[in-house]
């Protein structure tokens, strides 16, 4: 059995019969569709099988429908895939519950999607990966932790995968890329839309050296109602899930409630007190998430479900220089949490006027942020 369909040669006459399986109007819905291959197999012989024979598995009404000739907007999608597949140059494959290279995490989950569209490299898809998650209005802080956490990861052999939202995704890819493990975007779009339009320069370097990946059929666009959907594949795919940032209202939680339902490792990274946006991993802590500080805390934790490889646990964040004497004070008296500029000129004993040259060298050097409001943060 060949790995995936390419678009190539015989492999075309596939498309259709996947296609009308997965789409027909008034069938069998996903659940129906998988009982249908495990009784007969491939859907070339489903739709082959005598209408008694389906009556086995199937009532009348889902029987009739999967029987019935396809709608015409079904046969222009599997007219629309296939030029998809076919395109000379394009990295785009058709991975289907059949195939030997269908990811196997995602065969324990309880709804493997019976399609997957891809670009890129679909072999990452079964390697050993790590979930990196968390809000799109992330802080400077959390950018930083998502981008520095993936990037360590990565380079001790774990793929990241995430779903391609601004904020803590991208930061999550773009570590992701740096290192040997690369990175896997799960998005809730057609597999041909970026979404964000932002990130269409993200999307052009994941799928030339990782991997995106959708179940949804081409031309799907961004629907409120299939992001939440489509997070159940960015838990499944990965051993654990890492929630780096989220308020409590974060679509983040929902990864983790599904990761905890698919027996998956949830982590959270801790923030502020005083943070709306470490609300969320707090909560997700209080609730039995593993606390993380380090890099080496993922990779331990992995390594005791049997998902990570040992010789990674050594992998680390290249510390920030030390700063200078005055700095190191100055950045004392600020602590973590937010701070105005007259409650650290009173803690300090320091002039604002003088504070504000030192905070500005700061936050160019990548030390402090200005937030909204006025206050300062410092960054680990």
């Amino acid at each position: 059995m060949k790995n995936f369909i390419t678009g190539k040669g015989d492999d075309l006459a596939a498309v259709g019969a996947w296609i009308r399986l997965a789409h027909a109007r008034g069938g069998p819905g996903a659940a129906g569709a998988r009982k249908l291959l495990a009784r007969f197999g491939l859907p070339q012989h489903i739709f082959a099988a005598s209408r008694s024979a389906l009556l086995e598995v199937l009532s009348a009404r889902h029987v009739d429908a999967l029987l019935a000739a396809p709608t015409a907007a079904t046969l222009a999608l599997i007219e629309r895939t296939s030029t998809w597949l076919a395109e000379p140059g394009k990295a785009h494959h058709l991975l289907t519950l059949a195939d030997a290279a269908y990811p196997p995490a995602l065969l324990t989950i309880a709804d493997p999607p019976l399609l997957l569209y891809a670009i890129g490299q679909p072999a990452l898809l079964k390697q050993p990966a790590v979930a990196v998650v968390g809000s799109r209005n992330a802080s400077r802080q959390g950018l930083l932790h998502a981008e520095q956490f993936s990037e360590a990861l990565s380079r001790a052999g774990q793929t990241i995968v995430s779903g391609m939202a601004l904020g803590i995704d991208s930061a999550a890819h773009e570590g992701g890329l740096r290192g040997c493990g690369s990175t896997v975007a799960v998005i809730g779009t057609g597999i041909d839309q970026v979404y964000p339009w932002r990130n269409r320069t993200l999307a052009e370097r994941i799928a030339r050296r990782g991997c995106i990946v959708s179940e949804y059929s081409l031309g799907m666009p961004p629907l409120a109602v299939n992001f939440p959907r489509r997070n159940r594949l960015i838990s499944g795919l990965a051993g654990a899930v890492l929630v780096v940032e989220a308020a409590l209202r974060s679509g983040s939680l929902i990864t983790a409630r599904v990761a905890a339902d698919q027996g998956r490792d949830v982590l959270a990274i801790p923030g502020s007190i005083h943070s709306p946006m470490s609300k969320g991993c707090h909560a997700l802590i209080k609730q039995g998430a593993k606390l993380v500080e380090s890099v080496q805390d993922v990779l331990e934790e992995l390594a005791d479900y049997g998902h990570g490889k040992g010789a990674g646990i050594g992998a680390a964040v290249a510390p920030a220089p030390e700063p200078g004497a005055i700095t190191g004070a100055l950045l004392k008296h600020m602590g973590y949490d937010p701070i105005t500029l007259d409650a650290l000129a009173l803690c300090s004993g320091r002039s604002t006027a003088s504070l504000q040259g030192e905070l500005l060298m700061l936050e160019l050097e990548g030390r402090v942020a200005l937030l909204p409001g006025g206050a300062y943060c410092r960054i680990a």
